[in-house]
């Protein structure tokens, strides 16, 4: 596979990715321990956060439970981002 510049992502992947990493952090979750939660492989998790792969809106429904959130706010824009 070849190396990915994040400008080969589309925006709602980035944000994703960012969103789930930074509520993941803010709870004290490791990956592993955040795939154990939502039921998905030990590796998949550090997949979505490095955007290796996609993610269904199942998938993401089931990242929200975990992290407590309505899965809108892992589509929200990252505070870095200019509106």
């Amino acid at each position: 596979m070849r190396n990915q510049n994040p400008s080969d992502f589309g925006e709602a992947r980035l944000r994703v990715a960012g969103n789930i990493r930074r509520l993941r952090l803010a709870k004290g979750l490791s990956q592993e321990k955040m795939a154990e939660l939502a039921d998905f492989h030990r590796t998949y998790v550090s997949q979505l956060e490095r955007c290796v792969t996609n993610i269904s809106v199942d998938g993401l429904e089931r990242l929200a439970k975990v992290l407590g959130v309505d899965i809108a706010v892992l589509l929200t824009p990252l505070e870095d981002e200019s509106a």
